[in-house]
């Protein structure tokens, strides 16, 4: 899908948990303290660590008005993946984030969370939400990371180099959807 240009003046808030916040690394080594560097537009680092995608969903409306991005990139559910939620729940408040985020005349991408077993494959839901609502999705690079020892910092959290890694993907599908 293609995304409509971002002026150099944009604003993109990275929305999501721990993964957005930057648990693992410091806050300057977090994706999107190392996507402000790469895209140079304003990144808010909107991660709080813990947070299910429930409380999320209520979180977005305020940083939406106060923000006013251009681009949200959406990185939630993860821990209703681990506590075992509801998935059907989840996906619902995804669309509703996305629906949000649109209504206040942001652009959409998407960051698929594994599910935490074997294959750390993103969860099935993701890629469904992607299609149907048209928006961008990297689906594959949290699992690539979590695979791999010198990119995480732990089980479910990458290290300084598993978050530049993730700015860099994030960089390529901003450019293939023409965004940058």
């Amino acid at each position: 899908p293609r995304l409509q240009r971002l002026a150099d003046d944009a604003v993109i808030l990275a929305f999501g948990d721990s993964l957005t916040s930057g648990t693992g690394a410091t806050r300057e080594q977090a994706y999107p303290s190392q996507l402000q560097v790469m895209t140079a537009r304003t990144v808010i680092n909107a991660g709080i660590p813990g947070e299910v995608s429930q409380r999320g969903l209520r979180r977005l409306p305020g940083l939406l008005s106060r923000y006013q991005p251009d681009l949200v990139i959406i990185c939630h559910g993860g821990n209703d993946i681990l506590r075992r939620l509801n998935l059907q729940q989840t996906r619902n408040n995804i669309q509703q984030m996305i629906d949000l985020s649109r209504a206040h005349g942001a652009q959409v991408v998407l960051l698929g969370v594994p599910e935490f077993g074997l294959f750390l494959s993103s969860a099935e839901f993701y890629t469904e939400l992607a299609d149907d609502n048209h928006v961008p999705i990297e689906n594959t690079v949290l699992g690539d990371i979590l695979k791999q020892a010198a990119y995480k910092s732990d089980q479910i959290h990458p290290n300084a180099a598993g978050y530049r890694l993730l700015a860099q993907k994030l960089v390529a599908l901003l450019k293939k959807s023409d965004a940058i």
